[in-house]
């Protein structure tokens, strides 16, 4: 991998989340296959992520690693680089695979995830020595107790002290977690599960209503995210939206671009939660700081996660004043974004 070089700047956002190649089957309200597949498309948390803050930052501003094994197909090596080369950090092993998953779908919800071939898992010590070194803002997504062992790394390397977005692992999202999570909140800056995720940890019962969010975002607060006192809890939240809730500003909801109303835009959630943070990341950025307004980034950047099954489309076309401007879908984050504005005034 390449080095940064002295003058080129810190990346603002690096994410440890996995690339992974994906199977994608769906199934039926009895649970049996339907019939509809997507085999072999882009996946993984830490690429939507990347992907989420690609939609607003240029690709030298964020990145992460992608470990490409000897069975890489072209075409998604084509795709990956239709968004930028400087975004994607490879590692080359021609003795193994590329990491690949399989993952069932009953309605919008994912049933099963089962990894097909032995994953790699990512540590700040990788970013050692890359142009990833010391980002802003470090996404990760893993258990509370594998959470812990990467922020205990990142306090052993002097000058290191990012903005951490912790996003916890779907299948660990369980009480016997809690003992864990209650300690690793601490070192967190952001904490965001999503609705069922939060509940579950907590051993809330019952289909997540806005009460019950709220209640369990102050929970997790209570418990101590960001031991400075400045610590956000954000429950991303489906077509409800999402609630922040920090000390100093207290709570708010945050619509979805892509509302109850708006069924026929949904094609597939895969990786709205994960686009979610990665836009959230880039939202502090342009907001200097602001949690609240960066919310906004972040629910336009998961509106065009879920508009298709993969990853969305950029193209480009010439604006009025001659310059370059960047589509997704076919759309600009930013229209979407004033759009948004408009709906909470």
């Amino acid at each position: 991998m390449a080095t940064r070089s002295v003058a080129t700047p810190r990346p603002h956002f690096v994410t440890l989340g996995m690339f992974i190649i994906d199977e994608l089957v769906f199934l039926d309200g009895q649970g049996k296959p339907t019939g509809r597949t997507l085999p072999s498309q882009i996946g993984g948390g830490g690429t939507y992520a990347n992907i989420g803050a690609r939609i607003w930052l240029p690709p030298e501003r964020l990145g992460m690693i992608v470990d490409r094994g000897h069975d890489f197909p072209e075409h998604i090596q084509e795709k990956l680089d239709s968004y930028g080369t400087e975004m994607w950090m490879y590692r080359d092993d021609s003795s193994r695979g590329t990491t690949r998953a399989l993952i069932e779908y009953k309605g919008d919800y994912q049933e099963r995830f089962q990894y097909l071939t032995p994953r790699i898992r990512l540590t700040p010590r990788d970013l050692i020595g890359t142009p990833l070194e010391q980002p802003t803002t470090m996404h990760f997504i893993c258990s509370p107790s594998r959470a812990q062992a990467i922020v205990s790394e990142i306090k052993e390397f002097p000058g290191w002290s990012p903005r951490t977005i912790y996003e916890p692992i779907p299948f660990r999202c369980i009480p016997d977690e809690l003992p864990a999570l209650r300690e690793v909140l601490l070192s967190i800056s952001i904490f965001s599960p999503n609705a069922d995720e939060a509940l579950s940890l907590l051993s809330m019962q019952g289909t997540p209503t806005k009460a019950t969010v709220e209640e369990a975002a102050q929970r997790f607060l209570d418990m101590g995210v960001g031991a400075d006192g400045k610590g956000t809890v954000i429950i991303r939240s489906g077509a409800m939206g999402a609630h922040i809730l920090t000390r100093e500003g207290g709570g708010r909801w945050i619509p979805a671009f892509w509302g109850p109303e708006d069924v026929n835009k949904v094609v597939s959630v895969t990786g709205a939660g994960n686009s979610f943070l990665g836009g959230l990341s880039a939202g502090l950025l342009l907001a200097d700081g602001d949690v609240y307004k960066a919310v906004l980034h972040a629910s336009v950047s998961a509106s065009f996660a879920i508009e298709q099954g993969g990853l969305p489309a950029l193209t480009q076309k010439i604006g009025d004043d001659g310059s370059i401007v960047e589509l997704w879908n076919g759309d600009t984050p930013q229209w979407r974004l004033e759009g948004l504005r408009a709906r909470l005034q």
